[in-house]
């Protein structure tokens, strides 16, 4: 009897790895180099898909933006075709480290909470936290704050920063995503709004004349994102923004979507590293 207990408990175990293993065999393998990468013949690009102008889907479906353009530089860079995936701000990160895709552009504010998690590349864009808030109204101080209820894109930078700035009694409205937040403001939910400086020209285009930028709260540079310890996809993409970057494309990029000259880059951050290690 003991004997056959034993067996039948061999043979489910068995059963059950066999049932696994096709889950395990069917997992898709991360394109951790640009040559598994190029060996595909394309790269999975995670980028935003309701943040003009940084990423969007037009109306005929396709992906633009400044992120957008810069991936497809690097695309090309490789030799390969761009596939885009449009995410929203919470699972940008996810995507990456679950390989849902290879690398990310996808507004990636360089923060060093964000660092623990994904490799950042050396800053290719620049980018300012502001507080949105009606003309008529004098905001001047983060204690003016209190008496709005602001809305913010959840778990973005403006999140951190209106959330660390404001009055502890300020009522914060968080919503999945710039898009919704940006309707919430709009359509009267909020009052105020947690944004960046390019915020305005899409409420422009609901509220013509209604809002401005009030406070500024912190300067950002975005990076691109690879998964932590993929040295050769992180060295090519650094190799790929300092070309972009001296032979013009870069400014290219700048004069059409956000016309301002190229900024200047630090050479470091606190917290963050741009070389894989």
């Amino acid at each position: 009897m003991t004997k056959m207990k034993t067996t039948r408990r061999s043979l489910l175990v068995a059963g059950a790895a066999a049932l696994a293993m096709p889950a395990v065999l069917s997992t898709p393998a991360f394109a951790v180099t640009p040559a598994e990468i190029k060996a595909k013949g394309k790269i999975v690009v995670g980028i935003q898909g309701d943040n003009p102008p940084w990423g969007f889907v037009n109306s005929a479906g396709k992906q633009e933006g400044l992120d957008a353009d810069i991936a497809t530089l690097f695309a090309k860079e490789l030799g390969v075709q761009v596939e885009f995936v449009p995410l929203e701000v919470n699972n940008r990160i996810p995507a990456l480290t679950t390989g849902r895709v290879d690398v990310l552009f996808a507004t990636m504010a360089m923060l060093p909470e964000r660092a623990k998690a994904v490799q950042f590349s050396k800053p290719y864009v620049a980018n300012t936290i502001v507080l949105i808030g009606p003309k008529k109204d004098k905001i001047t101080t983060n204690e003016d704050m209190g008496r709005y209820t602001i809305g913010v894109a959840k778990g973005a930078a403006q999140d951190t920063q209106v959330t660390k700035n404001a009055p502890a009694n300020t009522t914060i409205r968080r919503y999945d995503g710039d898009a919704p937040s940006i309707q919430a403001l709009v359509s009267g939910q909020v009052q105020a709004l947690g944004g960046n400086i390019f915020y305005m020209q899409r409420i422009e285009q609901g509220r013509p004349g209604e809002f401005e930028n009030k406070l500024e709260f912190q300067n950002l540079y975005n990076g691109a994102c690879t998964r932590l310890g993929e040295k050769e996809i992180n060295a090519a993409i650094n190799s790929f923004i300092d070309k972009i970057k001296a032979n013009g494309e870069l400014q290219k990029v700048y004069d059409k979507w956000m016309k301002v000259p190229v900024h200047k880059f630090p050479e470091s951050l606190e917290g963050i590293t741009f070389t894989a290690g």
